[in-house]
């Protein structure tokens, strides 16, 4: 089995959670992948759209593991009279998970202001039940408010904040007893778990099965991420979150494979190939599906027509879109099954 370096792994999460891309806003954690790559003498290819791959290592029937950098996010919407800032999600964000959080917000022209989230009725001491109680929605009753001395929509327009501007939340990385919580778990966990396993390929010589490209996509979370994708790739498997509730058998500690989600099953073949070799290796492995709201770059690929095949494998995850939390033994599982899949499935 195969046996994740956690320091490596720590260093490279630490680094991902640090560079805001809310989808869209791709540049800086793309430069910041690329230069991962080349440190690890393999060459990067970077995508039109954005997004980047590698090849890793192999030769022949080729396998794209993806992993995807984006983040869920806001972006403004208006600017109000009194300052704040009517704001829109930028995928799947709910309100109830992102309201106290603490926000960067982008201008168009590089420049970066902090705020937060707020409620706009949001003093419980001022008020009444009927205000306060009320659903919140992005676009009646929810606000960011700007660290800056603003009240009037002009001083907002005069720090070169505009409508279009690119909003991210705080990650807020904390680890402690193995369990790691932050937002945006998902999905840079998988981002640092694919960079580990191309490290230690490349400083270990490892024999690949097949060829095998590493590519860290840029728009998951709106549903375009892999959509294309070179023309030798026969399987599509995504490193995606496994998210845990009542109806789950995903486990923080497990690793899991994905049978089904909104849009369609996963193929029958290559996820029992994935499964069974998890269970050869010893792996605590499950099968899970995930509806009514989940959907992954392995998806992308289909519904853009690729004649591929198409899998989702990933670490069990708590609270999935909030404050999300996993725990280093889930972590190492997801490493080892993908590792032993490249290496032992012939």
């Amino acid at each position: 089995m195969y046996t994740l370096d956690e320091g490596y792994f720590y260093e490279k999460l630490g680094e991902l959670m640090a560079i805001d891309s809310t989808t869209g806003f791709y540049r800086p954690i793309q430069d910041y992948v690329k230069k991962e790559i080349e440190k690890l003498g393999m060459l990067p290819e970077e995508y039109h759209k954005g997004g980047i791959q590698t090849v890793i290592g192999g030769e022949g029937n080729t396998l794209l593991y993806t992993a995807h950098l984006d983040d869920i996010g806001l972006m403004v919407r208006k600017i109000n009279a009194d300052g704040t800032l009517t704001v829109v999600k930028v995928g799947g964000l709910h309100e109830d998970s992102a309201i106290g959080e603490n926000v960067r917000i982008y201008t168009r022209d590089g420049r970066i202001y902090t705020g937060s989230i707020q409620k706009i009725h949001s003093s419980v001491h001022v008020s009444e039940d009927s205000d306060f109680n009320q659903e919140p929605n992005w676009a009646k009753n929810v606000c960011v408010v700007l660290d800056e001395d603003v009240e009037t929509a002009t001083s907002v327009e005069e720090l070169g904040i505009t409508v279009g501007a690119v909003i991210a939340l705080e990650p807020r990385l904390v680890v402690s007893n193995g369990y790691i919580k932050s937002r945006f778990l998902d999905d840079k966990v998988c981002a640092a778990v694919m960079l580990c396993m191309m490290k230690e390929i490349k400083e270990k010589n490892i024999k690949l099965n097949r060829e095998v490209i590493a590519h860290f996509s840029c728009y998951e979370e709106i549903g375009h991420g892999t959509s294309v994708l070179p023309e030798r790739v026969k399987d599509v498997v995504a490193l995606d979150i496994a998210c845990c509730g009542p109806r789950q058998t995903s486990h923080e500690k497990k690793v899991t494979v994905l049978a089904m989600d909104t849009r369609f099953p996963y193929n029958y073949d290559l996820s029992n190939e994935l499964y069974n070799t998890g269970k050869a290796a010893g792996l605590d492995i499950v099968y899970d599906i995930f509806t009514p709201h989940y959907g992954s770059d392995g998806d992308t690929s289909i519904v853009a027509g690729h004649d591929i095949r198409h899998a989702a494998i990933g670490q069990g995850t708590r609270n999935s879109h909030g404050y999300e939390r996993n725990h280093i033994e889930g972590i190492r599982q997801l490493y080892s099954l993908a590792m032993e899949y490249i290496t032992k499935m012939e």
